[in-house]
């Protein structure tokens, strides 16, 4: 008897967890939104700083700032359901840090990772065959240099637009979702 009560505990705390988790994530316009104007400013940052600099042609930029704004839609909706998971009902000082780091975190994150994707498909024709003992060491260096590459010279092109849109949707966060 005392395994089926263990067992319905844990039934519920998982399925109030997955309640957690659903009602976390944003309604399908905030969603869509927020992702579209997320990724024009992450997009736009990248592309003025290219742009600033006198950075090689107009077609390699759009490149770049399409890596930017794609990082960023696939980022919004998730940065804000860990930023509600993390700062839950608290204050609105915790939900602006909640905010601020998950939105800095999962921007830079998966728009490097990204990138590394892209690294590693420019350089896989000189790579051995896949699955192979040296292509897990090709693959792994390769995608280990693009996010090193990408940390020293991607992260930049944030500055300053990107983080003051940062501190602006950390902000919107606080105050709006819950």
């Amino acid at each position: 008897m005392r395994e089926v009560a263990l067992t319905t505990d844990a039934v519920q705390t998982a399925t109030g967890f997955g309640k957690r988790i659903r009602s976390a994530f944003p309604t399908w316009r905030v969603a869509a939104a927020g992702s579209a104007v997320w990724a024009l400013t992450m997009a736009a940052s990248a592309a003025i700083n290219l742009f600033a600099d006198g950075w090689q042609t107009t077609a390699k930029v759009l490149d770049v700032a399409m890596v930017f704004a794609i990082g960023a839609t696939i980022t919004f909706p998730f940065a804000y359901a860990a930023a509600n998971l993390i700062a839950g009902r608290r204050r609105w000082e915790a939900r602006l840090a909640a905010a601020f780091l998950c939105f800095a975190i999962g921007t830079i994150g998966i728009t490097s990772a990204l990138y590394a994707f892209a690294y590693r498909q420019h350089f896989a024709h000189t790579h051995a065959e896949a699955f192979s003992i040296t292509w897990m060491f090709q693959f792994a260096f390769t995608t280990a240099g693009a996010l090193v590459q990408f940390a020293a010279t991607g992260a930049r092109l944030y500055f300053p637009i990107g983080f003051l849109a940062l501190a602006v949707v950390s902000v919107w966060f606080a105050r709006h979702a819950r």
